[in-house]
């Protein structure tokens, strides 16, 4: 008798050859580069559920360039596993063909060559376009929303969300659930959430002082589609207090709750729910963990750490989808469920190229009028040379961070610089101009000081192993968000398979040559700072000062990062 596990293993297996799960029919369009919107929105209806997951939008309206990672790696279990391949690793592993759309949609290299015949993805406009389409096959269709929404653009930031909230609310989403929107403080969450015309989830949020459940988050909700009793678990991000700045949510405490999750899996089962979806934040690694400890999920919708992947993968019995980030794609994910369990299912990561779907006319009207009141956002503040592609993702230096360091070392009279490993901004190619709306997509916080302070070089050496342990402690649910935090003025060598305390050596001066020195002082410049009493310039002044000092921005190749170990 065939098990449950080896029959979801053949429909991932059927749905690869017949082009469902996405990959192979999307594969073999790329290849001829025969892109349509018919041919990337094509799927056979299957099943009687569909779910349509969006995750890590970082209000980001409008159509952009985003160049996946260089370097993802992964340690432990998850050493040399998806999502921890790139590159011509990853085409390889999917079958991609070189210079193909998927090409440059999922991998990093030739990525200037290949924009210019690919052009921008992402824009709601877009998502919106792809979304009805979706409907129009399943109306009864559940589109949930992996958080990461309500934060990093200028426009966001100066609304405190509501431009996001709006348009989002004319996608329709059932369910949503979060991370960065807490950054824009308690208060405005509450004030957002409630009213909201669908379900803001977290089973993990509670309240610190209580250690309950917070009465303003639903830890699930139910849906009756296609006949079948369906409940959705939230499951925000589970580091806030760590990863973001306590003091502006000390009403909430997080953490991953195995346990509480377990339960509330239980409970819903219990009231006769037939389908399991968890829609997370927790990131990828933490949620195959999840899923290998957690019984009875049957898809993990997940977000946080921005991976995209054209096919789910299998943990026991619990599919797992990661949808990307910025806009750049919309999941579909059909399931046959009978007798109260999950049968089936077939999977298609929608890339979203922008030149190639029809904007919907509606949304990109609202879109337009909420960026309106801000004209500024289109402000040229400089350029970027021929020879750079400006780009943050991977886990160790990207161009946009070499230049936000740089920006700190010059403006702010340092010696040593320090940027936040975030993966949420934009890429901007060669010879193109550089917008105030640019700038404000990788600098976007609620807590932009740009400090300047003396750090002893213990110190520094202490904060660099701290961050790596965040990243390559071999065990996911120490893994706190983000990459490794990217320094200005200084190279070091990092082997990633060391204990905390390990890790880092041979920190070295550029500049000077020197080696760093545990006892001295160094005047050290940084910004989004933890510390509510931190104090200085916001980061978004600071960077465009540096740049509008420069004819056009040129980023060397930064080889200043010794990786061992991988």
């Amino acid at each position: 008798m065939i098990s449950r596990r080896d029959f979801l293993q053949a429909s991932m297996a059927a749905s690869a050859i017949y082009g469902a799960s996405g990959f192979g029919n999307w594969g073999r369009l790329a290849a001829q580069q025969l892109l349509t919107q018919d041919q990337l929105l094509q799927f056979d209806t299957f099943g009687n559920v569909s779910l349509i997951h969006v995750t890590d939008i970082h209000a980001q309206l409008k159509p952009i360039y985003f160049r996946e990672p260089e370097i993802n790696l992964g340690v432990g279990d998850n050493r040399g596993a998806v999502p921890h391949i790139t590159g011509a690793d990853f085409r390889k592993a999917y079958g991609i063909e070189d210079g193909s759309s998927s090409h440059y949609a999922l991998s990093y290299d030739d990525f200037a060559a290949l924009g210019k015949t690919y052009g921008k993805m992402g824009g709601l406009d877009r998502v919106a376009t792809v979304i009805n389409a979706i409907r129009a096959e399943r109306p009864d269709a559940l589109l949930l929303d992996g958080g990461d929404t309500w934060h990093g653009s200028y426009t966001c930031y100066h609304t405190e969300g509501q431009d996001m909230v709006n348009v989002m609310n004319a996608l329709k989403p059932d369910a949503m659930t979060f991370h960065w929107e807490f950054t824009l403080g308690s208060d405005r969450v509450r004030e957002l959430i409630s009213g909201l015309p669908y379900a803001a989830l977290g089973q993990n949020i509670f309240d610190s002082e209580w250690d309950e459940p917070a009465e303003d988050f639903k830890p699930y909700e139910f849906f009756e589609r296609g006949g079948v009793k369906i409940a959705v678990i939230g499951q925000a991000f589970p580091y806030m207090p760590i990863a973001n700045p306590g003091w502006m949510f000390p009403e909430y405490s997080f953490g991953i709750r195995d346990e509480n999750m377990q339960a509330m899996v239980d409970e819903v089962r219990g009231m006769g729910a037939e389908l399991v979806v968890c829609l997370s934040h927790n990131g990828f690694d933490v949620d195959k963990k999840m899923a290998s400890r957690v019984t009875g999920i049957d898809v993990i919708l997940s977000g946080h750490t921005h991976d995209a992947l054209p096919e789910p993968v299998l943990v026991g019995e619990t599919i797992i989808i990661a949808s990307g980030s910025n806009g750049k794609f919309v999941s579909r994910v059909d399931l046959d469920v009978r007798e109260g369990r999950m049968m089936g299912f077939r999977h298609k990561l929608i890339p979203i190229f922008s030149d190639v779907i029809t904007p919907d006319a509606d949304v990109a009207a609202l879109i337009d009028e909420q960026r309106a009141p801000y004209s500024e956002v289109n402000d040229v503040i400089g350029k970027v040379a021929d020879d750079t592609v400006l780009f943050r993702r991977g886990n160790f230096n990207g161009s946009w961070d070499d230049l936000i360091c740089d920006a700190l070392l010059s403006e702010r009279d340092a010696e040593i610089a320090m940027s936040p490993g975030v993966r949420w901004g934009p890429s901007i190619m060669p010879g193109q101009e550089i917008t105030r709306d640019d700038l404000w997509n990788v600098t976007s916080m609620t807590y932009p000081k740009a400090y300047r302070t003396e750090m002893t070089g213990e110190f520094i050496h202490t904060i660099m192993e701290d961050v790596a342990d965040n990243i390559f402690n071999p065990d996911p649910y120490y893994q706190q968000g983000g990459d490794m935090v990217r320094m200005g003025g200084l190279g070091y060598r990092i082997d990633i398979n060391k204990p905390i305390g390990e890790r880092i050596s041979d920190i070295t001066l550029l500049k000077t040559g020197e080696v760093l020195d545990p006892a001295k002082s160094y005047v050290v410049a940084g910004w989004a700072s933890v510390n509510e009493s931190t104090e200085g310039p916001e980061i978004w002044d600071v960077v465009e000062a540096h740049i509008r000092k420069q004819d056009a921005i040129s980023i060397t190749p930064n080889t200043s990062v010794q990786v061992v170990g991988a």
